[in-house]
C-alpha cells in the first residue's frame, strides 16, 4: 500500500515540478549505473589555454566584500571587466589606501593591493576605475564589514570530537524546489546513476541535526559545497567553478551559513572541505585566464600527475618526475593551479579567510594536501594561524609510509627545508594497519603487530592525537563490504577506532551497515542515506524502519560515542600498549583518575588472557565495566573475549 501511495506520489510531482526544475529525457541514459554522463557528452579535449581578452559575461570584485579588524591589514582584489587593464583605480574612504596595481596579461583584469589601516571603521564605498574618459569610467561598490564575535565560533576539531563525513548530494533532500536549474550545465536528477546528480542538498542535513546529536556526532565534515557546475560528473563537489558561491542545488550561501549556526547551538562543529590543487575546467577563471602561468599547462599534450609523493623526499628523484607530481593535472577536466603565481596565492588565501569570517565554520579539511607547491602551503598555513587562534585544518595525505606521511605535519619540514604548518593529516598508515586485521593476516608485523608498529612511529609527529583516523571515506569501499558484512568484524573495527589515539572520522550510513565498493571510482561506495528522499520506502533514519542487524549496528555506534564523548582518557588520555601476542593487541588509556582497558581479538576463536603481563597497569584496579556489555567484571586476572571482539572496560579500583 505504502508503495503504491509513493508511485502516485511520484506521479503527482511530475506532473506539478517546482520552477526551475527539468527532468532530463530519458533517452539520453542507457541502463548502465556506472555511465559517468548524459550519451552525447563527450569528454572535453586538452588543450593549452591561454588568456582570452574580450567580451566579460559578469564583472567581478573578488574578495566580494571584507570585514575590518583583520590582524594582517593586507587586502588584494581582483577586479574582472571588459578591457580594463589601463585603468587607474581610485578609493577614497578613511583607512583604505591603494598601494600598488598590478597589470596582467589578460586586458580583462586588474589586481589591486589595499592597505586598511586598524582604526577603519565599517562602511560602503565606490571602487572608480577611469581610462581617462568619463565614457570608460566604472564603478563598484565595496563593503568593509565588522567582524562577528569570536566566541562559539571557528572553534577547530580535535581529539575531544567524532567527526561524520557527509557527501551532500547523497545524504537527504531537504528541498526538492532546488534539485536542477536551467542555467546549469548538468540538469535533473537520476538516482539510479552513480555518478549523476541525485539532489541532496543543505536543506536535508538542517533535517537530520537531531539524529546526528543522536548518534553522538560532535562535528560534521561535509564534501564541498560550493558551485561545481560541469557538464556531467560534479556531484562528489571537487570541481569548484566559483569559489564565493555555494552550488545553488545544494542551497545559498546564507543556508550554508545557518547551517553552521544550528550545529553550533547543538555543539556540532562544522569542516570545509577545500582544495587547492585544481578547480573544475568550466570555472569562470579557467575559461578567460588571467595569466599563462595561472595553471599548469607546459605542452599541448594533456599531462597527468604521477600521483607518487615520494618525489618530495627522494634523495634520488629524477627532475622529471617531480615535475609531473607537482604539475601534472589530477583530472582531464580538473585544470592544475599553479600556487607560484602570486596572485592566484593571494586569491585562494583569501578565499579562506573570506569563508571563515562568513559562515564561521570550524575547521578545513584540506583536499590532495601534498600536490600543491609546498611553500604556497606552509605560507597559507601560517596564515591561518595569524588570524585564528583555535581554528584548525587537516590534510588529505594518501600517501603510503610512516615518515613520508609525518613529513607534512607540523613541526616537520620537507626536503629542502620547508616548514610546515599544518597539523594534522588523514592517517592513512593506520587506515592501512586496520585492514590488515580485517582481512585477517597475522604475522610478525602484520595485522595486530602492524597496529602497534603504526602507533609506535607517532614519535614522528608533533602531537598524533590531532591526526584524523577512519575506516573508511568516499574514496573507499564502504567498511561493512570490507568487512564481508560480518557484524562481529564490523564492531571490532569500530571499538579500535573509537578508543585508540586520534580524532576518529565516521562515514555517513556506517552506522546502519551501508555497503558499496570503490568509493568515487566503484559502484555504491556513495549510496543515498535511505529515508533522505521523500519517495525512499524505508527510512533508516528511524529506528522502526531499520532490520534487526542495522539497529544492533546503530545501537554499538550511539553507545559507543556517546561513551567516548564523555571520556576524557579516550579524548585525551594517554595510550601505552603492548606487543601483539597472538592476535590479541592490549593497549590502555588514562586520563587522571581514569583508565580505561582495551582488548581487541583479532582471531575467530575466543581467548582467555592472562593478566599478569600487565600487571603495571592493572595494579591498583579490582574490577571493570564493560562498555558496550554494560555488566561488571569483579576478577580481573583472567579475561574471556570472544573472536573478532574489542573488549573495552572502564577499570575500577
Amino acid at each position: 500500500m505504502k508503495r503504491t501511495f509513493f508511485l502516485l506520489a511520484g506521479l503527482c510531482l511530475l506532473t506539478f515540478l517546482p520552477q526551475g526544475y527539468t527532468q532530463q529525457d530519458s533517452s539520453i541514459y542507457n541502463d548502465d549505473p556506472m555511465q559517468k554522463r548524459p550519451l552525447g557528452v563527450e569528454e572535453p579535449e586538452y588543450y593549452k589555454r591561454l588568456p582570452a581578452g574580450g567580451p566579460v559575461d559578469q564583472a567581478r570584485v573578488e574578495p566580494p566584500n571584507w570585514w575590518v579588524g583583520m590582524k594582517n591589514s593586507f587586502l588584494q582584489l581582483l577586479i574582472y571587466d571588459e578591457n580594463i587593464t589601463d585603468c587607474d583605480v581610485s578609493i577614497a574612504y578613511p583607512g583604505v589606501t591603494v598601494t600598488k596595481v598590478h597589470r596582467v596579461e589578460n586586458p580583462n583584469y586588474l589586481f589591486v593591493d589595499l592597505e586598511i589601516s586598524p582604526d577603519t571603521e565599517p562602511g560602503t564605498f565606490p571602487i572608480v576605475l577611469c581610462a581617462g574618459t568619463e565614457a570608460n569610467q566604472r564603478m563598484y561598490t565595496y563593503e568593509l564589514m565588522q567582524r562577528q564575535p569570536q566566541e562559539g565560533r571557528l572553534q577547530g576539531v580535535s581529539s575531544d570530537d567524532l567527526i561524520y563525513l557527509i557527501m551532500p548530494d547523497r545524504f537527504a533532500n531537504g528541498d526538492p524546489g532546488n534539485d536542477s536549474f536551467a542555467d546549469m550545465q548538468q540538469r535533473g536528477v537520476n538516482r539510479d546513476k552513480v555518478f549523476f546528480r541525485h539532489g541532496g542538498d543543505l536543506m536535508g542535513i538542517m533535517e537530520r541535526l537531531d539524529y546526528l546529536e543522536d548518534l553522538g556526532v560532535t562535528a560534521i565534515w561535509l564534501n564541498p559545497v560550493l558551485e561545481n557546475d560541469e557538464p556531467y560528473e560534479s556531484y562528489h563537489g571537487y570541481a569548484i567553478t566559483d569559489h564565493y558561491e555555494v552550488d545553488k542545488r545544494l542551497g545559498t550561501n546564507e543556508q550554508y551559513r545557518q547551517l553552521v549556526q544550528l550545529c553550533h547551538e547543538r555543539g556540532i562543529k562544522v569542516v570545509m572541505d577545500i582544495i587547492h590543487n585544481h578547480v573544475g575546467d568550466q570555472h569562470w577563471f579557467i575559461k578567460d585566464l588571467p595569466t599563462t602561468d595561472w595553471i599548469h599547462q607546459e605542452t599541448e599534450e594533456f599531462r597527468r600527475s604521477n600521483f607518487r609523493e615520494t618525489v618530495l623526499v627522494d634523495p634520488h628523484v629524477a627532475k622529471a618526475d617531480k615535475e609531473q607530481m607537482n604539475d601534472g593535472w589530477f583530472d582531464a577536466h580538473m585544470p592544475d593551479l599553479n600556487q607560484k603565481n602570486p596572485y592566484l596565492a593571494n586569491y585562494l588565501i583569501q578565499n579562506n579567510l573570506w569563508w571563515n569570517e562568513y559562515s564561521g565554520q570550524d575547521a578545513y579539511r584540506i583536499d590532495t594536501y601534498f600536490y600543491p607547491d609546498q611553500e604556497f602551503m606552509a605560507q597559507w598555513g601560517a596564515r591561518m594561524q595569524e588570524e585564528y587562534d583555535h581554528f584548525t585544518f587537516f590534510g588529505e595525505t594518501w600517501v603510503h609510509g610512516y615518515s613520508i606521511q609525518a613529513q607534512f605535519t607540523e613541526g616537520s619540514a620537507i626536503k629542502d627545508g620547508v616548514p610546515t604548518r599544518l597539523p594534522a593529516v588523514t592517517d592513512f598508515q593506520l587506515y592501512y594497519a586496520i585492514q590488515d586485521i580485517l582481512y585477517g593476516r597475522e604475522g610478525w608485523t602484520e595485522g595486530t603487530a602492524r597496529i602497534y608498529y603504526t602507533l609506535a612511529h607517532d614519535y614522528l609527529y608533533e602531537d598524533p592525537k590531532r591526526n584524523v583516523i577512519f575506516l573508511d571515506n568516499h574514496d573507499l569501499s564502504r567498511y561493512f563490504s570490507v568487512v564481508n558484512e560480518d557484524l562481529h568484524k564490523y564492531k571490532m573495527g569500530l571499538g579500535f577506532l573509537l578508543t585508540t589515539r586520534g580524532t576518529p572520522m565516521l562515514y555517513y550510513g556506517t552506522e546502519i551497515l551501508l555497503t558499496g565498493s570503490g568509493g568515487g571510482f566503484g559502484e555504491g561506495g556513495r549510496k543515498d542515506f535511505p529515508g533522505g528522499w521523500e519517495a525512499d520506502y524505508f527510512d533508516k533514519f528511524r529506528a522502526v524502519n531499520r532490520t534487526a542487524a542495522e539497529q544492533e549496528a546503530f545501537t554499538f555506534v550511539k553507545k559507543l560515542a556517546n561513551y567516548r564523548k564523555n571520556s576524557l582518557a579516550l579524548t585525551q588520555g594517554t595510550l601505552t600498549h603492548y606487543i601483539p601476542e597472538n592476535g590479541l593487541y592490549v593497549y590502555f588509556r588514562e586520563y587522571g583518575e581514569e583508565k580505561v582497558m582495551v582488548v581487541l581479538n583479532a582471531l575467530e576463536q575466543e581467548q582467555t588472557v592472562d593478566t599478569d603481563r600487565y600487571a603495571e597497569q592493572l595494579s591498583i584496579y579490582q574490577a571493570a565495566t564493560d562498555v558496550v556489555a554494560g555488566n561488571t567484571i569483579n576478577d580481573l586476572s583472567q579475561l574471556k573475549v570472544p573472536g573478532h571482539t574489542t573488549l573495552i572496560l572502564e577499570l575500577r579500583r
